[in-house]
């Protein structure tokens, strides 16, 4: 599949300068709680950079197949053409935290899943943190396949389990978290993107579709 193709057709730039306000009050909001400002942070399947832009911290890594990746990487941001199942531009050990968004349902297979999943594990130090978002199929079975590359059915169930078996400690689990794209009912201004996270879990229950998922590789040490 062509993903330059795919994803300029799917958004276009009044679309990505959206998310990327989205991105930066969720992190402000949200993720930032798990990331030092000293951390290396690896994005799994970074798309436009929306999150590892908006990131603060010491080292950031972009990792995506797809070319037009590094032309929305911010100044500072490494970008990395490999796949999120062979990141051996990294030692073991080597990265606090690993960020995916929006990602597993695309691999071809939960085999492939498993494989990245095992790879997090092996670049994470020990006691670094995995934050996972996604589509809940659980909650949007049917919707869930109007996305012609979504080849994968996950739930915060299922991945859960995944993250269990392969060895993570799970931290925070959260069915409902996010609106399941940002073209649904998710307010877009800056302001109530940060009222609709202030009014969770009301606001989540109610148009929450996405996992949010937050785990440890065990060890020494302590994430944020």
């Amino acid at each position: 599949m062509d993903l330059k193709q795919l994803y300029r057709n799917r958004f276009d730039e009044a679309d990505r300068a959206r998310k990327a306000v989205v991105w930066d009050v969720l992190y402000r909001n949200v993720f930032g709680r798990w990331i030092g400002s000293e951390d290396t942070v690896v994005d799994l399947g970074a798309g436009f950079c929306e999150f590892i832009n908006a990131a603060r911290a010491r080292r950031r890594i972009a990792v995506d197949l797809n070319p037009d990746t590094a032309a929305f990487a911010a100044p500072g941001v490494e970008v990395q053409a490999a796949s999120a199942s062979d990141l051996g531009f990294l030692d073991a050990d080597a990265v606090d935290v690993v960020f995916s968004s929006n990602f597993l349902e695309h691999l071809s297979c939960k085999e492939e899943v498993s494989n990245v999943l095992r790879e997090a594990l092996r670049v994470l130090r020990p006691g670094g943190t995995l934050i996972l978002l996604g589509p809940n199929v659980r909650l949007v079975p049917g919707a869930y396949w109007d996305f012609f590359d979504h080849h994968v059915p996950l739930s915060d169930r299922s991945l859960c389990e995944a993250l269990t078996i392969i060895g993570f400690d799970l931290l925070r689990v959260e069915a409902r978290f996010l609106p399941y794209t940002t073209r649904s009912a998710l307010p877009q201004a800056a302001w109530l993107v940060a009222l609709y996270l202030k009014l969770r879990p009301l606001s989540s229950g109610i148009l929450g579709k996405q996992f949010l998922i937050v785990a440890k590789k065990p060890g020494a040490g302590s994430s944020q």
